[in-house]
């Protein structure tokens, strides 16, 4: 009996040694994930054409984090975007609760599982990586999202290109200058990245010339 307590209790144990949130690939070779925010809450959001016809054009692979309700209004945008094979969609919940920690276990559930659903409408693939919407969590919900075969993935440093007063050279600046190998860059497609449209392109020069390449999450998350 002692020796099923202690199996028991090591397995515990593990469980939260193992609960993690990702916040930059692991690695020291140059690479960089583009990741993007695409979500809504009370007000219509729709897809930043802007940012996304420069990745695509530009055949530079990312990684979009979507909400249910931002699915449901620009689904056939996204699934053009699927088509193209540059484009990596992923979990950002149903609603985009800012406190899913304040959730009931079975809400949270709810709110992963009734996104997957869409996005596997979408793509025909389960997503592999959730970002908590706000990046707000605690070790409940983040081991309930584990358990449904998850692993959470939230960011290296904010952009902070949410906010209306940074200009699109401010904003470039500030990313350029703290990017480093592996590093995971957040940015939001869902017309609330106000100045990341014109500050993309400059970003992308920069870094490609200091030998950066852009990669998916899953190209080293695997």
């Amino acid at each position: 009996m002692r020796t099923v307590y202690l199996f028991i209790s090591l397995f515990l144990i593990s469980k939260t040694i193992l609960a993690e949130v990702i916040e930059r690939l692991p690695t020291d070779k140059k690479v960089v994930a583009i990741t993007l925010d695409a979500c809504e809450t009370k007000t219509p959001s729709y897809l930043d054409r802007e940012i996304i016809n420069f990745l695509v054009e530009n055949n530079i692979p990312f990684t979009l984090f979507v909400s249910g309700k931002f699915i449901t209004r620009n689904r056939q945008d996204l699934i053009k975007l699927h088509k193209t094979g540059l484009v990596s969609i992923q979990n950002h919940s149903m609603n985009h609760f800012q406190h899913m920690e304040k959730l009931s276990l079975e809400e949270v559930k709810s709110e992963i599982l009734e996104n997957e659903k869409l996005i596997k409408e979408i793509t025909g693939i389960k997503p592999m990586y959730f970002r908590f919407p706000g990046g707000n969590y605690d070790q409940k919900t983040l081991q309930i999202v584990e358990s449904l075969n998850y692993r959470v993935v939230h960011w290296t440093f904010p952009s902070g290109d949410p906010d209306k007063s940074i200009t699109p050279q401010r904003l470039a600046s500030h990313v350029i200058s703290k990017t480093s190998p592996g590093a995971i860059l957040i940015f939001h497609a869902n017309g609330r990245g106000y100045s990341t449209g014109e500050a993309l392109p400059k970003i992308v020069s920069e870094l490609r010339s200091k030998g950066y390449r852009f990669v998916f999450l899953e190209d080293f998350l695997r």
